[in-house]
């Protein structure tokens, strides 16, 4: 089984993540970079459907525009990636750099359902959990979470076949795994931000495999991100905000300056793992990446979209305020969010895994630090309003 979050990797309820003002809207059918407009497929009047199955909205992919690789060169990666697959632990343990770069490139389409799962574990996990998904079914579950999952399942890729059309295969299969995670995690039960990662795997496996992945992510990819009092995602806005100043200064003061807080920008590209910002082509090349390499691949596209959009002076005097530069974050130019250049960018970063879990002790022991400070004082007021109560009963 494969172990791919790294060292550094660690809830919203539905009500708190819905209708998030951050939000790239693409769920919406907004363009990535658009300023909101509405993408049509290519030939208006013309119902069609991309090669990911969107016919329409922002995720939509113009075949005229798309870039594909040669037929040539894919069939020989299949046949690469079928051999991996039929010898994955020696791959793993031993030439693992190769299966990184093979992941790197892209996994092709045809393969990438199987790889996703064997790159994060899941098949290990449902082979050895046999009957275990369907028995969640057969529970009532938590009544809360039902409610709030059904509210959601329509806000999922509308504009995907898959997902259109109410109470269709695509929710019911959706609204299927949410619960059962809910029975398998009561702790956390159900966010928002569950639900597009669910959506993403289930365009790719059936059902109970989409399940035990989604529980693979979350444990071992996203650990803590959908806790309660969201500490996780908190901690790693900060080690975000950290690695941004060895990235880019500039863009470091200007957000500091600013005083964003990191969490408006986190929910979105990290819970959901750029699922609700990219084009679709990207999604999955980050998320090829994402499945072999851990969280640390979300760090550096979020610091490629940093240095891209606000790491040049004339884009910082476009944002005299907090409002104009989340205004930036929020519509990005789509030339900085092709798969492309995100890939080239992240790989360009000097930041290492090294640097990633320096930043994050560093700021888990500043949160301590800060928690203890806060604990003493109140300590402090506590001994102090008992003091007064005592010289009082003898006055």
């Amino acid at each position: 089984m494969a172990t791919n979050g790294t060292s550094f990797t660690r809830g919203y309820t539905s009500d708190e993540l819905t209708d998030d003002s951050f939000s790239s809207g693409l769920q919406n059918g907004n363009t990535p970079g658009s300023g909101g407009e509405h993408q049509t497929p290519s030939e208006p009047g013309v119902s069609s459907t991309d090669r990911y199955g969107f016919t329409g909205g922002g995720q939509f992919t113009d075949p005229s525009l798309e870039t594909t690789v040669p037929p040539v060169i894919l069939r020989s990666r299949e046949v690469k990636w079928l051999d991996m697959l039929e010898n994955w632990e020696k791959w793993m343990t031993k030439r693992f750099k190769k299966v990184k770069e093979r992941c790197r490139k892209g996994i092709p389409p045809s393969i990438r359902a199987r790889a996703w799962q064997y790159l994060c574990g899941s098949k290990f996990m449902m082979e050895h959990n046999r009957g275990i998904f369907e028995g969640y079914l057969k529970q009532p579950g938590n009544q809360k979470w039902i409610d709030d999952i059904k509210k959601d399942l329509h806000r999922q890729f509308p504009f995907h076949e898959m997902f259109a059309a109410r109470g269709g295969h695509g929710q019911e299969d959706l609204f299927r795994v949410l619960k059962a995670y809910t029975i398998h995690n009561p702790q956390d039960g159900y966010c928002q931000a569950h639900a597009p990662i669910a959506a993403v795997l289930l365009m790719h496996m059936p059902a109970e495999q989409a399940f035990w992945c989604l529980v693979a992510l979350c444990d071992k990819y996203l650990t803590g991100y959908y806790s309660p009092g969201l500490e996780a995602i908190q901690v790693d806005g900060d080690v975000l905000f950290g690695l941004l100043k060895k990235v880019s200064i500039p863009t470091y003061k200007h957000m500091k300056k600013e005083r964003i807080d990191p969490i408006l920008y986190m929910t979105e590209w990290f819970m959901c793992a750029f699922t609700r910002t990219l084009p679709w082509a990207s999604v999955l090349r980050v998320w090829d990446m994402f499945l072999c390499e851990g969280i640390k691949v979300i760090f550096r596209i979020a610091l490629v979209i940093f240095k891209s959009v606000l790491g040049r002076p004339e884009q910082l005097a476009e944002c005299p305020s907090l409002y104009e530069t989340l205004e930036k974050l929020r519509n990005i130019p789509l030339h900085y969010l092709t798969e492309h250049y995100l890939v080239q960018e992240s790989l360009k970063l000097r930041i290492d895994e090294r640097d990633m879990e320096k930043e994050h002790q560093y700021q888990v022991a500043k949160r301590k630090a800060k928690d203890s400070k806060s604990d003493s004082k109140k300590k402090q007021r506590q001994q102090s309003s008992r003091d007064t109560t005592t010289i009082n009963s003898y006055s």
